[in-house]
């Protein structure tokens, strides 16, 4: 008895963990770059006095799909897609860096180049200005090339003033020490910065979509409710055998 109590409440409950998980990934069909969720399960014996004979379900494996998603052409200047592995690298508000595939790219108020959720793009270049940060003249006419590098003519200028204001920081860390965190963008494990990939480039004009497939998630929904169910049946099981044991005490004591 105790052992179906144990499964089937471990079950439902890690099964609430990851229907939480498929909902998040079905609201973030349409997020640039999104990296959808991928939960596991699996049986472990429970450990104390007597014999083991009680299981408990534990998430084994807390991870991402990383399989880059089809890019969307835009024309807009400013926006930039990664086709392949990598990420943009953006500066965090406590000095470190955050990495993120999201590159509908703007311009703030004071000239600082940032993604669209308010973080400064990180410079690779070691051009004069804020630490670490790309700044973008007034009045200018921008263009990004394959390798991140950004140009600037003045408007109404000739092309022969052009001038290169930054490159982007693209990196490729191992994909197994990223983890996302709350600001939805994804951090190395131990918080170390990541050293600039040359082999990582952009496709400008460009978005790349999310990698969450909507049909699958909703498939995976529909699937899980069911198991939710059954494992609802199971405790109402042990709950029924567990009275009707008891009537037959009563009636022999």
């Amino acid at each position: 008895m105790d052992r179906l109590i144990y499964t089937a409440m471990t079950g439902a409950s890690h099964i609430m963990e990851r229907q939480a998980s498929l909902s998040s990934n079905l609201a973030n069909t349409s997020t640039t770059g999104y990296r959808s969720s991928i939960d596991a399960f699996r049986a472990v014996p429970l450990k104390g006095e007597g014999l083991p004979t009680r299981t408990f379900v534990v998430n084994s494996a807390v991870g991402y799909d990383f399989t880059p998603a089809p890019l969307q052409r835009t024309g807009r200047t400013l926006d930039v897609g990664l086709g392949g592995k990598g990420w943009i690298t953006v500066l965090l508000p406590n000095g470190k860096e955050g990495y993120t595939r999201d590159g509908n790219l703007q311009v703030s108020t004071n000239g600082i180049l940032q993604t669209r959720s308010g973080y400064p793009v990180i410079d690779d270049t070691g051009q004069p200005g804020p630490p670490g940060q790309i700044t973008i003249p007034p009045d200018s006419e921008i263009t990004i090339a394959a390798d991140g590098t950004l140009s600037t003519v003045p408007t109404g200028a000739t092309p022969s003033q052009v001038t290169t204001v930054g490159r982007l920081k693209l990196v490729n860390p191992p994909e197994k020490q990223l983890v996302r965190g709350q600001d939805g963008l994804f951090h190395t494990q131990d918080n170390k910065p990541v050293a600039a990939d040359a082999s990582v480039t952009v496709t400008p004009g460009s978005l790349e979509g999310s990698n969450v497939s909507a049909i699958g998630a909703m498939v995976d929904m529909i699937s899980i409710s069911r198991q939710f169910e059954m494992h609802m049946q199971m405790l109402k099981t042990a709950s029924d055998d567990a009275q009707q044991a008891s009537q037959l005490l009563s009636i022999t004591g």
